[in-house]
């Protein structure tokens, strides 16, 4: 236990002294900070600036802003649906033209006005813009305001009012929302967050711990090493310690994040994404923690018994390979899930049993779904005895690996040498 404390204290303040990770820290923090204030600072900006606005706005008053031109010539009942397109778009200033065709594409392509709508009846149209943005509403609401004219003048010739028809198609429609389970668009945000970060997490100091295990072995420092100390001490002191370190930072980003959060909480009150983030219930929190740990150990057992086999820092990228394979195809399949909809799938709950995907795909199932209380507990059960036996098998091939030089060693080759170390040690005793 002593040579334990000794490496974690050792590996743990080389993390907290690299100066690439306090600067990694540091700026994730300032970043997290600006974007929580970001509301309040924009709000005094626009404070400030709305006095030059409005004599900005006094200056242009008289000018054509936001023209869209409506052409409905040979349309009957014209005006009516001039007034509702002025209803539906307010923003814009809606003009009745009889130009034709193409005068009309001239004026849109020459800037005159933004956008054009040609009526060929009541329910066809022609819309014409100069750029077609990505998403642009305008011609979803047209056809929302043609529908509704088309109805209502089919009543009026029917024989209905025009008040009653209008109340008819204005009538509004209530209803209540009542979950029994889980709220997956609530919850969809912080699983996102959690899984994303494990992600991370795990690529960036798993990759690190790799990596100081393959510079020790190609100084020849952990021959040294591994004389004065237990493998399975060595092992578990530099994961736990990358292991602390990667919490550190977290907690210090996502620390700074409720902070600011709750300073500038009434600015962020409408913006429902932001407010699901920080609502996160207390038992979801512990269950994140949980996965959390135990997927990062898992994977940073892993890379540690591969840095160990390597025999040049230039193979580390090569050798870890799988395990990153491995890891990146169980995020894909929990990320296809959670964007479907769907996170109770065959092969999700079979993810959520096997210990390299159970991090992720238990959580979002717990997450996003309704998971049995037993379920959960085998899964955590399966993946604390997968994490000790990977770091117990991790501390084995890591002692062996150090005496490997040369050419990649396979984990058979590694294990026969272990087996014969064994064997040739029980010999000598008898």
């Amino acid at each position: 236990m002593k040579q334990f404390g000794t490496i974690y204290k050792f590996e743990l303040v080389s993390y907290l002294k690299n100066k690439i990770f306090a600067g990694v820290t540091v700026l994730l923090v300032a970043l997290i900070v600006v974007v929580m204030c970001l509301p309040s600072i924009l709000g005094d900006a626009d404070d400030a600036g709305e006095d030059g606005a409005q004599q900005e706005m006094e200056q242009a008053e008289g000018q054509i802003d936001g023209l869209m031109l409506l052409s409905a010539e040979g349309v009957d009942h014209a005006e009516m649906f001039r007034q509702a397109f002025e209803e539906a778009f307010p923003d814009y200033e809606v003009g009745m033209t009889e130009d034709d065709i193409e005068r009309l594409k001239e004026r849109v392509s020459a800037g005159e006005a933004e956008c054009a709508f040609v009526l060929h009846s009541a329910t066809a149209y022609t819309y014409y813009v100069n750029n077609l943005g990505m998403y642009d509403p305008n011609t979803e609401i047209a056809e929302e305001v043609l529908s509704h004219v088309y109805q209502m003048q089919a009543m009026i010739d029917g024989g209905m009012e025009p008040e009653l028809a209008g109340e008819v198609l204005s009538v509004e429609v209530s209803g209540e929302i009542e979950s029994l389970g889980k709220n997956q668009m609530q919850n969809f945000f912080y699983t996102y967050i959690m899984i994303f970060a494990l992600y991370m997490v795990i690529l960036l100091y798993g990759q690190m711990v790799a990596t100081n295990v393959a510079t020790e072995k190609s100084s020849r420092a952990m021959e040294l090493l591994i004389t004065s100390a237990k493998p399975v001490s060595m092992m578990f002191g530099k994961v736990l310690a990358s292991c602390t370190a990667g919490f550190f930072q977290l907690a210090a980003v996502f620390g700074s994040a409720i902070l600011f959060y709750n300073l500038n909480k009434a600015t962020w009150e409408n913006n429902f994404i932001i407010a699901s983030i920080f609502d996160m219930p207390i038992s979801l929190l512990v269950y994140m923690l949980v996965f959390f740990v135990l997927g990062f150990l898992m994977y940073a057992f892993m890379f540690g018994a591969i840095g160990s086999t390597a025999s040049k820092l230039e193979d580390i990228n090569t050798s870890v390979m799988p395990v990153t394979l491995l890891f990146i195809a169980g995020f894909i399949v929990v990320m296809f899930s959670m964007s479907g909809g769907n996170v109770d799938t065959v092969l999700m709950k079979i993810c959520s049993y096997v210990p390299f995907t159970s991090p992720m795909a238990m959580f979002a199932r717990i997450a996003m779904g309704t998971v049995p209380g037993y379920a959960v507990a085998i899964s955590i059960g399966i993946l604390i005895a997968s994490v000790v036996a990977v770091g117990m098998l991790s501390a084995k091939i890591y002692r062996v690996g150090v005496l490997l030089y040369g050419t990649t060693p396979k984990l058979g080759g590694i294990l026969k040498v272990h087996w014969s170390t064994k064997i040739g040690h029980l010999n000598c005793i008898f």
